[in-house]
């Protein structure tokens, strides 16, 4: 995926929808009537989906719409006067994208309202085309995703707050935030070396929205190769965004790898990781570190990193309290862009609701030569694999915002830098902040420091008064090795005072 193209174009890929019910409806009757709707519908269609075989969406365009180029594509706009809901003084509003270029798969898209769901037409009207002349299209042609619009930065006016496009990638912002990272509905495969498998999003169903609701409800209909699945969205916008979402899934086969409230980012180059960078910007990353919190109520920190070659890490959990992909770094003069804005970036945090039971926080992180690309992922992956004809339940929030909505107590690492030691080591420095330091005389604060490999010299803790905080450097000796776990926390005595900074060091 060419993220920067998603983001500046908003642009998707769409898929064909089923109609609502087993019982045979056609579109005619669909869009005269509308039919009766129940999230259960959704459920029964999945679950019909994946008792057949898997059959690849319709790609099938009007000779106008085919063969465009990426500029003649993006002169097609959205016109803001045509947003459904725009005249009814609601809260929320949707736009939509069109087909054409890369995207040519269909979705279809339903409004929801006093339990009757009827498709939102396409309709060459809702668009502008530049200098192209509008397409002479009979019938509906569906569109290539969707996008709710909002007050969520003043009253008088509509921002973008989520866009759901291409295969299940959805995002979202908070309030004063501009988009970033990516969530998944579903990722099967990722790094895998026979290829990955991209579920996509069929249809949706979006329920129209009370006067002075605070909340949009979102229905979705997943399929694979491998599952189809059930998705409710119960979308907040505001200082954090929040989307609560309930996955029904129905494998086809069974999945070794399915990767559950999968996050997609990017990371460039940062403090820790500029080698070969030649750039005027001291960071380009919409994220900087995995935050995790599992079972044993540990909470971890590990940055992340472009590695030359590939890197999968696996963190063995039971019951995960959250994960996300954050940024952390929140001042301009961290990244000196005036255009991609990335401290505005926002952070991801899923919270699981219930037991997950036991499993693994999954990172991937992928070599990249240019910040175009989504190289970074995280996912949480089962440690029981999903059997063909099964049911599987997953509920789970996803926090959009700037931090962990309810960070504990302890310290956090604000910086890992890294940079050439004496000796041909390599020095590793690390910063810490927080109220858990400032109550604790500096002599009293040790660190724990320890390496799978390699050997560690000069450990040194002092006070960081920049940062009202503590810094730990060292000298990594790292001799052949071509990886090392290395783990740091601040301690008094017994007592933790920070998080555990882990990180995998590659030459």
């Amino acid at each position: 995926m060419r993220r920067r193209d998603l983001l500046t174009t908003a642009l998707a890929l769409p898929f064909v929808a089923r109609p609502l019910s087993s019982t045979l409806v056609t579109q005619a009757q669909a869009q005269e009537k509308g039919v009766p709707f129940e999230a259960a519908a959704i459920r029964a269609m999945a679950r019909e989906l994946a008792q057949k075989p898997y059959k690849a969406p319709d790609n099938k365009l009007p000779d106008p719409l085919k063969d465009l180029t990426y500029d003649r594509y993006r002169m097609i706009r959205f016109k803001p006067d045509q947003a459904l809901w725009k005249a009814d003084g609601l809260p929320f509003q949707l736009q939509f994208f069109h087909r054409g270029f890369y995207y040519t798969n269909r979705v279809d898209l339903y409004e929801v309202k006093d339990g009757i769901a009827t498709p939102i037409v396409y309709s060459p009207d809702m668009f502008t085309f530049g200098d192209q002349s509008p397409p002479d299209i009979k019938g509906n042609l569906g569109f290539a995703g969707f996008r709710i619009h909002g007050p969520i930065n003043r009253p008088d006016y509509f921002d973008e707050i989520g866009v759901f496009l291409g295969a299940s990638y959805f995002r979202a912002v908070a309030k004063g935030q501009v988009y970033g990272l990516s969530a998944r509905g579903l990722s099967i495969k990722t790094a895998d070396p026979t290829g990955e498998e991209f579920p996509i999003f069929k249809g949706f169903w979006i329920e129209r929205p009370a006067k002075g609701a605070n909340s949009i409800v979102v229905h979705a209909l997943l399929d694979s190769e491998s599952a189809a699945a059930a998705y409710r969205f119960t979308i907040r916008p505001g200082e954090t965004t929040t989307y609560d979402i309930e996955v029904t899934l129905y494998p086809r086969v069974q999945i070794e790898q399915p990767g559950l409230a999968t996050l997609t980012s990017m990371y460039f180059f940062g403090p820790n990781d500029r080698g070969g960078v030649d750039d005027f910007r001291p960071a380009v990353h919409d994220s900087d570190g995995l935050a995790m919190q599992n079972g044993r109520g540990e909470q971890l920190w590990r940055p992340l990193s472009n590695p030359t070659d590939l890197q999968v890490s696996a963190f063995v959990d039971s019951s995960p309290r959250g994960f996300g992909l954050m940024q952390r770094e929140r001042a301009f003069h961290r990244f000196e862009d005036l255009e991609a804005r990335y401290e505005k970036r926002p952070s991801a945090w899923v919270e699981p609701i219930g037991d997950w039971g036991e499993g693994e926080v999954r990172l991937v992180e992928i070599p990249t030569s240019t910040e175009i690309n989504d190289n970074i992922v995280a996912y949480w992956r089962p440690r029981t694999p999903t059997r063909a004809k099964g049911e599987y339940i997953y509920t789970y929030r996803v926090h959009w915002g700037s931090r962990i909505p309810k960070p504990q107590p302890l310290a956090q690492v604000v910086s890992t830098r890294v940079g050439a030691g004496a000796e041909d080591t390599r020095r590793i420095v690390v910063d810490f902040a927080g109220e858990a330091l400032k109550a604790v005389a500096p002599a009293d604060i040790k660190a724990n420091v320890s390496a799978d490999k390699g050997a560690l010299r000069n450990i040194v803790v002092h006070q960081n008064p920049e940062i009202a905080g503590t810094r730990v450097s060292f000298q990594l000796a790292a001799g052949s090795e071509k990886a090392i776990e290395l783990r740091a926390q601040l301690m008094r005595g017994d007592d933790p005072l920070s998080e555990v900074w882990v990180y995998r060091w590659t030459p």
